[in-house]
């Protein structure tokens, strides 16, 4: 703490920093609740937040991303426990568990288009209740909703998205929660963390506060609550080798 005349100065403190995933959902999650998880199939998936997700034993959760996970990684582990009663999900088709589960009526499914899914996540982020679009007039996405006539073409309402809990994953860091995320990871995480109530980041590389150049920020560190440095464990969904 220092004194400068009248005012007082105190060095930012790393509150947002915890030690695990596990410490990071503290007091956050509960049974019922929405939760938003970032990542591109396999790609950017907050794999450790998941796991830590899992272990809490909370139930009947909404999980809002773009898709489901495999059968033993990623969300495929949350459905194994059947932790999750719904999805809102635009691709999963790598997952046997999840497909057992809807076709027995045993979950239920929101499929929304990857780019709508995207600007959900992005408008219930910005507080837009709802945006017109043109994508899934027509077909059964558009059952239910709204219909509005602009300059002679049909749009549907979509609702934007808010989480009780988003789940990120980003390449690096720092103390204040500022995030870069690399290639397909950009996909779904930025929205993801604008969207959450409270948001949680883990990183491959976390770094002091000021060490990252300020235009590469993806996710400013306003929207991220608690962030954690984990080890990445990297999978392929499927993996093609051609022989020589």
């Amino acid at each position: 703490m220092h004194g400068l005349g009248s005012f007082v100065i105190i060095p930012e403190m790393s509150i947002k920093v915890q030690s695990s995933a596990a410490n990071t959902l503290e007091g956050l999650v509960h049974d019922g609740m929405t939760v938003a998880v970032g990542g591109f199939g396999l790609c950017g998936i907050p794999e450790q937040l998941i796991i830590a997700l899992r272990d809490t034993g909370a139930k009947d959760l909404t999980v809002v991303s773009n898709n489901a996970g495999v059968d033993d990684w990623g969300l495929g582990l949350l459905l194994q426990t059947r932790q999750i009663r719904k999805m809102i999900s635009s691709y999963v088709g790598e997952n046997a568990e999840f497909e057992r589960q809807f076709m027995s009526d045993e979950l239920e499914l929101e499929f929304t288009p990857q780019g709508t899914l995207a600007e959900r996540l992005r408008a219930g982020g910005a507080g837009i209740p709802g945006f017109f679009t043109k994508t899934g007039v027509g077909t059964v996405v558009a059952e239910g909703k709204e219909h509005r006539e602009f300059d002679g073409d049909q749009y549907i309402l979509e609702r934007g998205i808010k989480a009780d809990l988003s789940l990120v994953k980003a390449w690096t860091g720092d103390q204040s929660g500022n995030l870069i995320y690399r290639k397909t990871a950009r996909n779904f995480n930025p929205m993801v963390a604008m969207c959450g109530a409270m948001t949680v980041a883990e990183v491959e590389h976390l770094v002091p506060t000021g060490e990252l150049d300020p235009d590469s920020i993806h996710t400013p560190g306003i929207f991220v609550d608690r962030i954690v440095q984990t080890e990445s464990e990297k999978r392929i969904e499927q993996r093609t080798v051609q022989s020589s």
